[in-house]
């Protein structure tokens, strides 16, 4: 007697995760391994709030005719110089990351490149927003900060905030081979950060600065977020305050928006997977 033996097919398989919902994933990932390292989270989120308290607590003078204080100019400082963390943190994470191999093991596996650069980028702009929270709800508290009420300025603060993660992103990226190693990226990328954020307007306002580093700082995003922050934060009262009495809200948008096609360009032409030792 024959037997006919019937084997189960295998299920049609569906077709794989878009680049996307994998980026997703790794953004995931991102966020859970940077909370596990708890001395980087105490840092990242005291660092601020530590420089917010000692400033605007020092210089807490009011603004003569403007109804404002100088806390309040560092509270929209603070908030630009947290909206670039990506630069630092994204500099230094990709060159730690090539340095330890983690990037030649991501070429050998399926994932999309695009997944892991997405996947990183959506961890710093939920670090970012973190930080800008934070800061807010002390300028509200401790400094009188007044929280915007009409919808289009909140709408300036998405798009400056956007804008300026994006651009701090792809620059922290692009630097990010410049490092010869790890153990050296910190140096190297952090001390330019820290000299953008003296002319920048974040520590010390841009009208007591030389002309020539203005001139310097103006070529960099941060001066642009700053100015960009201050319009929120500060209103038409505050504009008096800016070198041209004026936001430039136009010029901030297309500065910002340069930064973030000039830093894509930066990213296609400089970044590498592999580290010097590697070839």
């Amino acid at each position: 007697m024959s037997q006919t033996v019937t084997r189960a097919s295998a299920p049609p398989l569906g077709p794989p995760p878009s680049a996307i919902r994998l980026g997703l994933s790794r953004a995931a990932l991102e966020i859970r391994l940077f909370f596990r390292e708890k001395d980087a989270v105490i840092f990242t989120f005291s660092f601020p709030i530590v420089l917010l308290v000692i400033f605007g607590s020092i210089f807490a003078d009011d603004l003569e005719g403007t109804g404002l204080n100088v806390s309040q100019l560092y509270v929209a400082g603070l908030i630009g110089s947290a909206t670039m963390t990506g630069f630092q943190n994204l500099g230094i994470g990709i060159a730690m990351d090539r340095d330890d191999g983690t990037l030649k093991r991501i070429l050998g596996t399926p994932l999309p490149r695009s997944s892991y650069f997405i996947g990183k980028a959506l961890n710093t702009l939920f670090i970012s927003f973190c930080q800008v929270v934070i800061l807010l709800v002390i300028g509200v508290v401790l400094f009188g900060l007044k929280l915007p009420s009409e919808i289009s300025t909140w709408l300036t603060f998405v798009w400056v905030f956007v804008l300026g993660v994006l651009g701090a992103s792809l620059l922290g990226i692009a630097v990010s081979s410049l490092p010869r190693s790890g153990k050296s990226a910190s140096a190297v990328i952090a001390m330019p950060f820290v000299v953008l954020q003296f002319i920048s307007g974040v520590f010390i306002p841009v009208t007591q600065l030389p002309s020539w580093l203005v001139n310097i700082s103006s070529v960099f995003p941060l001066k642009w977020m700053c100015q960009g922050f201050r319009s929120v934060f500060l209103g038409d009262v505050g504009a008096t305050l800016e070198l041209t009495k004026s936001y430039e809200l136009g010029r901030v948008a297309l500065v910002l928006g340069a930064w973030v096609v000039g830093g894509m360009l930066l990213c296609l032409t400089t970044f590498r997977w592999k580290s010097r030792r590697d070839g």
